[in-house]
């Protein structure tokens, strides 16, 4: 595969992350970074060997693609000044900072007919391929729980809870178990923003998600555990370990409490970067080549609808 010229837009963390990235990959031919800190833009482009810009319109003239990787206020100036000079553009979740430009970029980029993929990067976690291909065998899905805490979270001041990280479980539960048609929820604001929060999501084949996301608990945690019928799936996305439980059996002793004894297996999940897998999906698609995990403009935007929903039922009760 000829390697794609792209350029970075946004050199914060996750910029900064995608800079690394892409840096080492052989499909990409990374051409430019961009970002309003020039000094900053031209310390890491010096150290990454990749030329720091500050005219954008001409850099992305010289380019296929591009990373955007801004502040999520910044996404849709991007996007649409992007579109005038590339067909193939990555931006980190979410879509926009709201529902209503989300849904106008999701018309935009499928009237210009944009190769358009969104940063929702847990659905290249090695631990969630390996749990879809569990889920999407057994026809005895009751619910899935997700659980996602990270306190350091709480330095981004510019988008709340749900769309900073339960946005990612709310796009894994569409993912795994399909439309919801139904969303509940509570939370809690430590100022002005809601800093946790809780939803129930009725899918439309009959099954339930529980989401839980906190930026105010001191333990990081992000967790997937699916209640079957047939087992009970656990898995462990920062470990990417996955344990099954199943064929219970109940023991009696005369005199003594029962205990329940279960058979236990170890899912081995291969070691890969997330962020790795998802930009080779980009690039792969930038030449035609598209994989299923990877989320677009319609699924992006799902997952806002459902942010939208819950972050509703929240403000409604606690205003």
């Amino acid at each position: 595969m000829t390697p794609v010229r792209i350029g970075i837009i946004g050199l914060g963390r996750m910029g900064q992350n995608h800079l690394r990235v892409l840096s080492l990959l052989a499909g990409a031919d990374l051409r430019f970074v961009y970002d309003i800190d020039v000094e900053n833009a031209r310390r890491l482009g010096e150290a990454a060997n990749v030329p720091a810009v500050e005219d954008l319109d001409r850099a992305l003239a010289d380019v296929e693609a591009v990373v955007i990787a801004s502040p999520t206020t910044t996404h849709e100036a991007y996007i649409r000044r992007a579109a005038e000079h590339v067909s193939n553009i990555f931006v980190e979740k979410p879509v926009t900072d709201a529902l209503s430009s989300s849904l106008a970029i999701r018309e935009f980029v499928e009237d210009r007919s944009i190769n358009f993929q969104v940063g929702l990067i847990e659905r290249f976690n090695p631990a969630v391929d390996q749990m879809k291909r569990l889920l999407d065998r057994s026809e005895q899905v009751v619910s899935v729980d997700f659980v996602r805490t990270n306190k350091l979270s709480a330095r981004i001041t510019d988008v709340d809870v749900v769309t900073d990280l339960m946005i990612h479980d709310i796009d894994l539960a569409l993912y795994l178990n399909g439309p919801a048609i139904a969303v509940s929820a509570h939370g809690v604001a430590e100022g002005p923003m809601i800093d946790y929060a809780a939803a129930l999501l009725t899918h439309e084949n009959g099954r339930f998600s529980r989401i839980q996301a906190s930026r105010i608990t001191d333990k990081k945690m992000r967790s997937i555990q699916a209640t079957c019928k047939d087992m009970f799936i656990d898995c462990e996305l920062l470990r990417k370990e996955i344990t099954l439980s199943r064929q219970s059996e109940v023991e009696q002793r005369p005199g003594e409490p029962y205990r329940i004894m279960a058979v236990e297996e170890k899912i081995e999940v291969q070691p890969r970067e997330a962020l790795q897998l998802e930009l080779q999906a980009f690039l792969g698609s930038c030449r035609g080549n598209p994989v299923a995990a990877a989320a677009g403009a319609r699924e992006g935007v799902d997952a806002m609808v459902v942010c939208d929903q819950v972050l509703k039922a929240i403000l409604g009760t606690i205003a």
